[in-house]
């Protein structure tokens, strides 16, 4: 089988970009990268914001704040006033999960594809109120009917409080078929949790056509906001159940304001956001997707083929939309977190390359993405230098 073509790049889009040219930045999933435009507007808050602190803060701040979240819950189709700012996905999820007062008996049911963080924050949750975690494992091969009816199976009304999933996974980039899951968790009456980490800029997105209790994802990941930008949405019923995780002067005000309104915290980030969703649609968000899918595909067949990984068993779990890719490492190599990590510092340290290296499974994954400011070449150099670096465990 043929290599793939790689797609164009997209004009002057390595220029939007202030990153070190001695470094391919092949891990865009984990951190984000913010454009030269959306740095600046936010170095513009910051002179405003230390011209006269007083003013900033408490002349219009909180609107400012509504107007920023009401534009970034258009891009997402999410209900304004029923979304709140948040500094990331992890602090949705923990927003969410200490507004339930879970009791002892309850259960929050995650999967083994569930971010690390995130599982943490569910685990000290319970340990805290005496309720457990389960954790329901699903096959990187299955189906979306196939992982329809194993959540319809692994649920269990009356007892499982919350139910988290994945939009996108991190570890496997799995696309998880959420709306569908969403509609068999309220056939048994048990709130759903998506954890949306990946998917704002990314993916097109109508948050409120999922119909979830709670959404959560990044928009300082694909999204080109400034880092600690995210958007949490609440259906109606929960809305006036949400607590902040600090008590602060809005708290009366209700949600969303109570949860935004967090005392002297550097607002500019949220307030800048809404220009990186005015950069993407400049390069154009369709472009850029598909652009972005199609070069993290051929990384992962170039970097796959320099492995001896034959092109049947590269892994396409989040299907041709997804600027993510997998590429199985050779058994027995980062098979463990601190492995995986210790594999990828190396790799950053002697082949000027940054990527996320997993450990899911029982076995270690190279996960590789795609961005408009990535080249060609950079998935050729590394398909070329990996494997020498690799035989010398």
């Amino acid at each position: 089988m043929t290599v793939p073509q790689p797609p164009a790049p997209l004009p002057g889009a390595r220029l939007l970009f202030s990153l070190d040219p001695a470094v391919s930045q092949l891990n865009h999933g984990a951190f984000g990268t913010v454009p030269l435009p959306v740095q600046r507007a936010q170095q513009r808050l910051r002179d405003e914001m230390e011209a006269n602190p007083h003013r900033f803060f408490s002349r219009g701040l909180v609107e400012r704040l509504g107007h920023a979240r009401r534009h970034l819950a258009g891009f997402l189709g999410a209900d304004p006033e029923g979304s709140a700012l948040v500094g990331n996905t992890t602090t949705g999820v923990a927003v969410v999960l200490q507004s339930l007062r879970l009791r002892p008996g309850d259960e929050v049911l995650i999967t083994d594809h569930c971010y690390g963080a995130v599982a943490l924050s569910v685990h000290r949750e319970c340990q805290r109120t005496g309720a457990s975690s389960r954790v329901l494992p699903v096959p990187l091969s299955a189906t979306d009917e196939e992982i329809v009816e194993s959540f319809r199976a692994g649920l269990r009304p009356g007892r499982t409080r919350l139910l988290v999933v994945d939009q996108l996974t991190s570890a496997t980039a799995r696309l998880f078929p959420v709306a569908a899951i969403v509609g068999v968790a309220r056939e048994q009456g048990v709130p759903v949790l998506v954890d949306a980490a990946h998917v704002p800029g990314m993916l097109p997105v109508t948050v409120e056509s999922i119909g979830a209790d709670f959404w959560v994802g990044n928009l300082h990941k694909w999204g080109f906001a400034p880092r600690g930008t995210a958007l949490l949405a609440v259906r109606p019923p929960w809305r006036e159940r949400i607590e902040p995780l600090t008590v602060s002067w809005e708290q009366e005000s209700g949600f969303p304001a109570r949860v935004e309104w967090q005392a002297t915290l550097d607002y500019t980030g949220w307030l800048a956001a809404p220009v990186g969703v005015y950069t993407l649609r400049n390069l154009g968000v369709e472009r850029v997707r598909e652009h972005n899918a199609a070069l993290a595909a051929y990384g992962q067949r170039v970097v796959g083929d320099a492995l001896g990984v034959a092109p049947t068993h590269l892994p396409d779990p989040g299907g041709p939309a997804v600027a993510m890719r997998l590429i199985p490492l050779p058994p027995g190599m980062a098979t463990t977190v601190e492995t995986a990590k210790a594999l990828r510092d190396r790799i950053a340290d002697r082949l000027a390359t940054e990527l996320a290296v997993m450990a899911w499974g029982g076995r270690g994954w190279l996960r590789l993405c795609g961005q408009v400011y990535n080249s060609a070449e950079e998935y050729e150099r590394l398909a070329v230098r990996l494997p020498p670096l690799l035989a010398q465990r």
